[in-house]
């Protein structure tokens, strides 16, 4: 077979890897701790900020583990969208090409704004979940993705 050059594809935890936490102003750590697991179960790497954890750290943790498939950022208390206003900002400034998912408790109350959605759009919040199930689902055709497109570089010889 000479002339064939094999290349290693990455780790599995390197293909894997979710960044993980709770919005600043909301310390419901249940929540991080089950969907950590939960993620862990289904193989992925779970980099886990914990509770009360400003946007600056999601990007520091970004900044140390770039090929991350998403960072992944709950929160219950319904507070989120003053938490997350430097979002864009920052994630221009770290350069941010995975998706940053949000999920839980979105609005203080019973009555949700018919423009939450899009607010969270536009200060940077790629999309918006609700449930861990809708996690798993979409971090999945992450990974499917993103090992589609390490085949197809291997196979053709292209190299990042």
């Amino acid at each position: 077979m000479s002339g064939l050059t094999t290349i290693d594809p990455p780790s599995q935890t390197e293909r894997n890897k979710v960044i993980l936490g709770v919005a600043a102003s909301d310390s419901h750590v249940v929540a991080n701790y089950l969907i950590a697991h939960y993620l862990r179960e289904n193989g992925f790497e779970v980099i886990n900020l914990g509770v009360c954890t400003p946007v600056s750290d999601f990007m520091r943790a970004y900044d140390e583990h770039r090929d991350a498939l998403a960072i992944a950022i709950g929160s219950m208390n319904g507070h989120a969208l003053e938490d997350l206003r430097e979002l864009e900002l920052l994630k221009q400034r770290h350069q941010i090409r995975c998706p940053v998912i949000l999920g839980g408790n979105l609005s203080v109350g019973s009555k949700k704004r018919d423009t939450l959605e899009a607010e969270f759009r536009e200060i940077g919040v790629s999309m918006i979940l609700e449930s861990p199930e809708q996690l798993l689902q979409e971090l999945e055709t992450l990974r499917s993705q993103r090992m589609s497109t390490s085949l197809t570089r291997t196979v053709t010889g292209v190299h990042r």
